[in-house]
């Protein structure tokens, strides 16, 4: 097991974005024959890939990427392995019983869902979800920062769908007590049996963002 881990897809032109988010794309601006270095033109959104929400993502009111303390991107993380479960399940309190029992003060979230495994085809859309009880359990145990291995901690609208609610409750439960959510993470099962996990989600410096990108990491300790 390497000392460092990465939990990061990577950034390619048409990767999968959330349903409505701008597409990715990735192409050269500048090259070495033509013009003597090579640079990148990223065209994409800030939600794209493995990414951090800000409150603000959800309310006008709350903060902004570049106003949260930077403890909210790092430090000291429990995993909650909750796979196995099927299409569309709900992550309930009592799923997260076990990893709630082992958080210390400022400690971060990793739900494992292994629906990483789905990425880049259409059932990607149809993974697990927390609920909003889930949600209240994890501000109520001191917990600021929540990590994903899919999409979105909400339900996220599939084809078809037309009279679900997709209003984010479990973004609101978070983000309204000052959390961080990070999405799209990849490769947990590269951490769930570890002893101790340190992350790290650091998002590019954008300021007044509703969030960023990030390169998340882990390290065993």
């Amino acid at each position: 097991m390497p000392a460092w881990i990465d939990l990061s897809v990577p950034v390619v032109t048409g990767m999968p974005v959330y349903p409505g988010d701008p597409a990715v794309e990735v192409s050269p601006a500048l090259t070495v024959p033509r013009d003597g270095v090579n640079v990148l033109h990223l065209r994409m959104g800030s939600q794209s890939g493995t990414h951090v929400d800000a409150p603000y993502h959800v309310d006008d009111s709350w903060p902004r990427l570049d106003e949260l303390p930077l403890e909210r991107f790092a430090g000291h993380a429990v995993v909650a392995d909750v796979r196995g479960l099927p299409a569309r399940a709900p992550i309930t309190p009592g799923l997260l019983a076990p990893a709630l029992s082992q958080l210390r003060p400022g400690s971060l979230m990793l739900l494992a869902t292994g629906w990483s495994a789905h990425w880049g085809t259409d059932h990607y859309l149809a993974h697990p979800w927390l609920t909003v009880e889930a949600a209240e359990a994890l501000v109520a145990a001191g917990v600021r920062t929540v990590a994903v291995d899919a999409l979105s901690v909400d339900p996220t609208p599939q084809p078809g769908d037309t009279t679900a609610d997709f209003g984010l409750p479990a973004h609101r439960v978070l983000c309204g007590a000052g959390g961080v959510i990070a999405e799209n993470l990849t490769g947990l099962e590269q951490v769930v049996d570890l002893p101790g996990v340190e992350l790290f989600l650091f998002p590019l410096r954008l300021p007044g963002a509703d969030g960023a990108p990030v390169r998340a990491v882990a390290r065993a300790v």
